[in-house]
């Protein structure tokens, strides 16, 4: 049994993790604590677990195996190195870090301490994601020319739905993008690899003081393009993703959680059969602290998908094109 700590209810899918957890048969809730002391002690109180008051003193505690981190995003740096530090095995939810170098000296404790970490990249092991990479490694798109992937909710409409703390751009490091923009830029590292520099757009519809619309465009040196598009101000846009190449096309959710390919001389599309999920990023973690084994898929993606972030947000305020060289 893998004994876990809940590290902050601050960010919304806390409860998610708590309840994953809960229902994971290997996997026992323990303890919890947030900076937060209210927040989190009528959260513990739910759990039915003990409260601490200091991080400090939970993470010496030699009965928690791991933590669950849902702290707001720029003190990562601070919780997961005490967290690796100690010992304790670590899920987080994304990003890992709102700089590259942040990230680094992170995975660099982590690695030295040999313990186990996964990111909460949902969308890398949905159905869909494995068809359309399918599709690509198939090669009947011909040469990728460009990958756009959108995502966008209302929770900043009228009063939102989103808690108030996400609009606060010091705990969060910004708004659309970096929250669920995440999703598009992960999935755009997936499909069209790493590119050479970022040039991002934020706009701010609702007046909130984070961006509730933004763009990122990704510029590779074989000329193909990367778009990622996210929002907190549209109510009915769908998820969607598009692959072009200079043979053919693949369209997802548009708006239908359908998955339709044309190439070639083809008259019409055709529909590709989506398979199952794979283990979710959850399960997964739990597997590699029972194996003792190193996430290494999900932790590169992770790495390279706060090194898009970084740049687009530095793109953003400088309204220049950033060099993911430059970064470094």
């Amino acid at each position: 049994m893998i004994r876990v700590a809940m590290l902050s209810f601050w960010h919304v899918h806390a409860r998610d993790y708590a309840r994953q957890a809960t229902e994971h048969p290997g996997v026992e809730i323990v303890a919890a604590w947030d900076e937060d002391a209210a927040r989190g002690r009528a959260r513990a109180e739910e759990l039915k677990v003990p409260f601490h008051d200091n991080l400090e003193e939970l993470l010496k505690d030699p009965e928690i195996d791991g933590v669950i981190v849902d702290t707001p995003s720029n003190v990562h740096p601070e919780v997961i190195t005490a967290a690796a530090r100690a010992g304790k095995h670590i899920f987080t939810e994304k990003v890992l870090a709102l700089t590259l170098t942040d990230a680094e000296a992170i995975l660099a404790e982590v690695r030295k301490a040999g313990v186990s970490l996964v990111l909460s990249l949902p969308r890398l092991y949905d159905g869909y994601t494995q068809a359309v990479q399918k599709v690509i490694a198939s090669g009947d798109l011909g040469q990728i020319t460009l990958v756009r992937v959108r995502l966008s909710h209302n929770g900043a409409v009228g009063e939102g739905w989103l808690p108030a703390h996400f609009f606060d751009p010091i705990p969060t490091g910004g708004g659309a993008m970096v929250d669920l923009g995440c999703h598009p830029m992960y999935l755009n590292r997936l499909f069209g690899g790493l590119p050479e520099s970022v040039q991002a757009s934020y706009g701010h519809i609702t007046g909130r003081a984070v961006e509730d619309n933004a763009v990122a465009v990704l510029r590779y040196p074989n000329g193909q393009l990367g778009i990622a598009e996210a929002g907190f101000s549209n109510r009915h846009s769908p998820f969607t993703i598009e692959v072009h190449g200079t043979e053919g096309s693949l369209l997802y959710g548009t708006p239908e959680a359908k998955l339709l390919v044309r190439t070639g001389d083809a008259k019409e599309w055709s529909e590709v059969e989506i398979p199952g999920n794979e283990p979710s990023a959850f399960t997964q973690w739990v597997q590699h602290v029972e194996n003792g084994s190193w996430a290494t898929d999900n932790v590169d993606i992770g790495l390279d998908l706060t090194r898009l972030m970084d740049a687009a947000n530095r793109s953003a305020t400088s309204g220049s094109a950033v060099s993911l060289n430059s970064l470094s």
